[in-house]
């Protein structure tokens, strides 16, 4: 057997004797690497942020930002990583001759007290700092404030830089508090033309390496075709499938999840194409849903809605829709949204391919239609799509939560009449589930604010809502009502007239 290898900061490094399960955080730090921490454990605190280099929307190798504490390191097999060690200019004997320009930023300007999470923040940053679509703008005298600091626009969460703070949605300081974060943040110009990091860019990134990496009575595989990965499934029922492994890596970390065979799919190129069709557009179950966002470019507005709501730009680096459907979570945040939208989804198995409509396909409590020797190929989303959406998503912060319940709505509205309503719910039953009888309530009626309330009272029905640490049954049950009426006072005359 061949060992598993992984490049880091430019040197190729032996995952051996590492076990199947070992995340690249203990990879790395286990080589001395310690920069990379371990906060949380669940990628919520971004102190293990480190960059990989992968496929570009825009160039041949985006740098992109994912939490270390949950991808194996068996996963990024072949691959190549750079961590806060890495980034800066390398001098004599090992010490580095110069900060990079993010890190220069966040010293200069007191973005690091205790110096925990900096080291994740700089990787975010520079994540952000290497998006080829940054762009700088003219800054605004108006928009300067007290302290002097130009945001340069009217949105306090862009810079004149064109620094999107969302890239930092994912990492937590609890010491220098985030003001001199995000001046540091919106302080960084763009990579010089010599720099290292950013001419990697223009060349494409490693190709998908076809991993069989055994320790043990553990092995991690990554097939190299779906023909494969399918004949996998049906020869080893036990095996786990991963992708972005946000969820399953959670699992590992803090419930110590132990598995005699893991699969990776997220690089399999049948899973990650991107295609429109005359009655759907099809999305690969591999793509991540940074690359969807970008992709689609708000194309479709209620995915588009969706995307900055559903956990933090670390995890959206990583996860995919096709692993947030597999979980059967109740409680994820694009079950609603693709219900709304009438998605159906591919199912592929050794025999051939099957598609289900996502209504029929969850079947219990984290159960589903899909066979052991099946998995999740891609989702259609049906078209032409709906004129009136909105994705209502009601937790305990604007961003970065778990929902206490998730409401989509896609409503087509002809002369003044509803013609057709789709309502995704998640949060009230054991499983995602359509409010039919809410829809059916619409269908037909004048889109008025009578219809409306009406309406709103048989949707404060639906589901089984239950009360737990999150919400009470009766909170969940009353926010759905609220949720429609708010779509409602949103919607204009003019934005549902044909």
């Amino acid at each position: 057997m061949v060992s598993a290898r992984i490049t880091v900061n430019g040197k190729e490094t032996s995952l051996a004797p590492d076990a199947p399960h070992t995340t690249v955080l203990d990879f790395l730090r286990e080589r001395g690497l310690t920069g990379t921490k371990e906060g949380c454990a669940e990628g919520e605190c971004g102190a293990c942020s480190v960059l990989v280099a992968r496929p570009g929307v825009n160039k041949p190798t985006d740098w992109v930002a994912v939490n270390a504490c949950l991808v194996p390191a068996a996963a990024l097999d072949g691959q190549e990583v750079v961590t806060a060690e890495g980034l800066a200019t390398p001098g004599a004997a090992g010490t580095p001759a110069a900060l990079h320009p993010v890190q220069e930023e966040m010293a200069v300007r007191g973005g690091s007290q205790c110096g925990y999470c900096t080291p994740g923040f700089v990787c975010s940053m520079a994540s952000e700092y290497y998006r080829p679509d940054r762009c700088a703008h003219e800054a605004s005298p108006d928009t300067t404030d007290a302290a002097g600091t130009a945001d340069g626009t009217s949105d306090p969460e862009h810079g004149p830089n064109g620094f999107d703070l969302h890239a930092l949605s994912g990492n937590l300081c609890r010491c220098t508090g985030y003001r001199p974060i995000r001046d540091a943040a919106y302080a960084v110009g763009e990579p010089a033309a010599d720099d290292p990091l950013a001419q990697r860019r223009e060349q494409s990134p490693p190709e998908p390496v076809a991993t069989a990496y055994t320790q043990g009575d553990s092995t991690f595989l990554r097939p190299a075709t779906l023909a494969e990965a399918l004949r996998v499934l049906r020869e080893r029922p036990e095996a786990v499938l991963v992708a972005g492994s946000t969820d399953y890596g959670v699992e590992v970390n803090i419930r110590s999840r132990r598995d005699t065979c893991v699969v990776a799919i997220d690089r399999l190129p049948e899973l990650r194409e991107l295609r429109t069709e005359a009655e759907y557009l099809e999305i690969g179950a591999a793509l991540t849903l940074t690359e969807i966002e970008r992709r689609l470019d708000g194309s479709v507005p209620l995915l588009a809605e969706l995307f900055p709501q559903f956990a933090s730009r670390l995890i959206r680096n990583g996860a995919t829709l096709g692993g947030n459907l597999g979980t059967g979570s109740p409680i994820g945040d694009s079950p609603p949204v693709l219900l709304a939208l009438d998605a159906s989804l591919v199912l592929a198995g050794a025999d051939g391919e099957r598609v289900v409509p996502l209504a029929d396909y969850f079947t219990g409590y984290r159960q589903s239609v899909r066979r052991p020797d099946e998995l999740i190929r891609a989702v259609r989303v049906s078209t032409p799509l709906s004129r009136v959406t909105a994705f209502h998503k009601i937790a305990k912060r604007r961003f970065d939560d778990i929902s206490s319940v998730a409401v989509a709505f896609a409503v087509d509205v002809e002369g003044g009449i509803v013609r057709r309503a789709r309502i995704g719910l998640g949060g009230v039953a054991a499983t995602p589930i359509r409010a039919l009888a809410t829809e059916a309530a619409l269908e037909g009626r004048p889109w008025t604010q009578e219809t409306v309330d009406a309406a709103a009272r048989v949707l404060r029905g639906e589901g089984t809502p239950m009360s737990d640490h999150r919400a009470s049954s009766l909170y969940r049950s009353a926010m759905l009502g609220t949720s429609l009426k708010k779509l409602y006072a949103q919607t204009t005359t003019e934005a549902v007239s044909s």
